[in-house]
């Protein structure tokens, strides 16, 4: 879980918060150590209240449902490729109604040419 966490925040930067259930995967100290040296404050949900975190919830039971509950898998490599399929549809062509009914890759490129239009406007670039 370490490695993972330090990989997103090497490319994106460390979050200010993570919202975390009580499972032993998130509430270890190896997770703890690299949130203090991070500066990350960890946040956990109330046991027994999954709608503390809803929006982790909503994405784990389409994970399930959508995915884990629809393949057998063969193999751990067999395993993440389909996970991975099944990711990169869900980011790249499915449209999500959060986002005006685009999928999350169209609607961070419209963002991010939005800001740079931004930016040109008022002389930052």
């Amino acid at each position: 879980m370490v490695r993972v966490l330090g990989r997103i925040a090497a490319a994106r930067g460390a979050p200010h918060e993570i919202v975390l259930d009580n499972g032993p995967e998130l509430a270890g100290r190896a997770v703890d150590r690299w949130a203090y040296e991070q500066g990350v404050r960890l946040h956990f949900i109330e046991p027994g209240k999954p709608v503390q975190n809803a929006a982790a919830e909503s994405f784990n039971g389409r994970l399930r449902d959508e995915c884990l509950n629809e393949h057998w898998f063969l193999s751990l490599a067999d395993a993440r490729r389909l996970v991975e399929a099944w990711r990169e549809d869900c980011n790249r062509a499915r449209p999500h109604g959060a986002l005006g009914y685009r999928p999350p890759e169209e609607f961070r490129v419209a963002f991010d040419e939005a800001a740079i239009r931004r930016q040109e406007l008022v002389g930052l670039s």
